[in-house]
């Protein structure tokens, strides 16, 4: 069975409880999707984590930057991921020694075996 996306009743509800985001990827760069998607999300109430280990120690949208998921000291809620395809398996990985709730991805899985790798994070519809 390939992965499938929760519904919107669960996204909502999802955001609706959500309070802390981990941005794995996050850019300093503010023509960057990551950077601008954070700005949105930090205005609407979220705390935002970065999570970039190029940048790990400063600063973006005034919020410290950590080197790994397992690096932010508070409970996670979701995960967002702007990272290419390549670096998933890591970010899976750190995803899952984590009490994150979900693991959002930017872009989509497009093959079977991609979708069978990562069905194991599907943890986030249970």
């Amino acid at each position: 069975m390939a992965f499938q996306n929760p519904d919107e009743q669960t996204i909502q509800h999802y955001l609706k409880t959500a309070k802390n985001i981990a941005v794995v990827g996050l850019s300093n760069n503010t023509e960057r999707t990551s950077y601008q998607v954070s700005k949105v999300v930090q205005k609407h109430g979220y705390n935002i984590f970065p999570v970039n280990p190029k940048l790990a120690g400063q600063e973006i949208l005034g919020e410290k930057v950590y080197a790994r998921l397992q690096d932010v000291p508070v409970s996670i809620d979701i995960v967002d991921i702007f990272r290419r395809s390549e670096f998933l398996p890591d970010v899976a990985d750190d995803f899952l020694e984590t009490d994150a709730k979900v693991f959002g991805l930017s872009w989509e899985l497009k093959t079977k075996k991609q979708q069978k790798n990562y069905k194991m994070l599907d943890v986030m519809t249970s």
